[in-house]
């Protein structure tokens, strides 16, 4: 009985050793409507089909698709722990997609601190007709060849065994599948063994660089700010965005600036409506004056996906109240603004500010602002 358990203990610790051995791959995909999800499926078979590595398949943002929502989302920061990384994206007019240029946009520091140099780096992706494919994954080579990441070709394997009487998305520099072609089930099968041989071939090269390039621990200046937890430590809950009134949109984004107006609109009705001095006081002017700024709140998270940390800086907020004319105080009242906007987001809160009184506002509202934001 105690040789029985002491070959048990060793098969164990064998197995451990053996999965310590492995080579730890990462395949980081952004997915519209999951086709390429589908290719990365069969990349990551391919990977762990000689038993040298294990496949982890990771988005680079959040998906409400069924088939990728459950998906977990890659950090930047987490890129250098890696043996090797299969890249897979959607072809965007010849080019990688907005979701994924944005992700290796932010890496910046991985770059400067040469944290990916001489790792392995794959591509696969999905494309549409099939046109501007290699010029998509020419682009995404470039964007890894800055990092001097070690970039494993396709070549022409598996070429000889696919059924040429159809189009397929075989390319010496990575797989493809045609996604907009549905005369056949895409990926094809042949696309997907494309797939699987390639993924099989990466993993060789990644078991066989493992351990052979340093991996830099990079230290970002920030940490990603949780600000639903902020805003519940606060007990600030931002209601639902208001419906525009009319033939306009609730903000407007231009490069990286985000425009929004917005006034004391609470559950569908104005709150605290009329001209201070006449309907209502200061202190009620006030109170409309932050239902009015996490209306803006609101606005701003739909604006950025619903993910606060996008956010790079208030950069001016103005306020426009309905006052009588020999009114004067108007920056006491801006104050609860401009307070709530530091409140949330601190140092990147600290803004530009204009105030100023009306005559009149539209649906006699007590209080307007208009904001600007930059964000990532």
């Amino acid at each position: 009985m105690k040789k029985i358990f002491s070959l048990f203990i060793l098969i164990v610790n064998l197995t451990n050793i053996m999965a310590q051995n492995k080579a730890k791959v990462l395949v980081l995909i952004h997915s519209d409507n999951g086709g390429t999800y589908e290719l990365a499926k069969e990349i990551a078979k391919g990977i762990e089909s000689d038993n040298n590595a294990t496949a982890i398949i990771k988005q680079v943002k959040e998906s409400q698709n069924q088939k990728l929502k459950n998906i977990p989302v890659a950090t930047v920061d987490e890129l250098p722990a890696y043996d090797g990384i299969a890249f897979g994206s959607p072809v965007y007019f010849g080019n990688i997609s907005t979701g994924m240029s944005e992700f290796l946009s932010k890496t910046v520091n991985l770059w400067t601190n040469h944290s990916l140099e001489g790792m392995p780096a794959t591509v696969f992706m999905s494309a549409g007709s099939g046109a501007g494919k290699e010029l998509a994954l020419q682009a995404f080579w470039n964007s890894l060849a800055v990092h001097g990441m070690v970039l494993v070709s396709n070549g022409i394997r598996g070429n000889e065994k696919i059924d040429k009487s159809i189009p397929q998305g075989n390319t010496v520099l990575g797989t493809t599948t045609m996604a907009s072609l549905k005369d056949v089930e895409r990926p094809t099968k042949d696309e997907r063994i494309l797939a699987q041989l390639q993924g099989k071939n990466f993993a060789k090269i990644a078991f066989a660089l493992k351990g052979t390039f340093n991996r830099k621990e990079v230290a970002f200046n920030e940490k990603s700010t949780d600000f639903n937890q902020i805003l519940k430590e606060k007990n600030i809950i931002l209601p639902q965005v208001p419906k525009p009134a009319g033939n306009y949109k609730p903000f407007v984004r231009t490069g990286n600036l985000i425009f929004i107006n917005q006034v004391a609109s609470k559950d569908g009705k104005i709150f605290n409506p009329g001209k201070l001095g006449v309907e209502v006081n200061e202190q009620q002017v006030k109170e409309a004056t932050k239902v009015t700024m996490l209306n803006v709140l609101s606005v701003l998270n739909e604006a950025v996906g619903g993910d606060l940390s996008k956010v790079k800086q208030c950069v001016q907020l103005t306020g426009i109240f309905n006052t009588k004319d020999d009114y004067t105080n108007h920056a006491v009242l801006m104050n609860t603004a401009s307070d709530l906007i530091v409140e949330v987001f601190g140092e990147k809160g600290k803004h530009a500010r204009a105030t100023l009184g009306a005559s009149s506002i539209p649906v006699n509202s007590s209080v307007e602002i208009q904001a600007i934001f930059e964000v990532e």
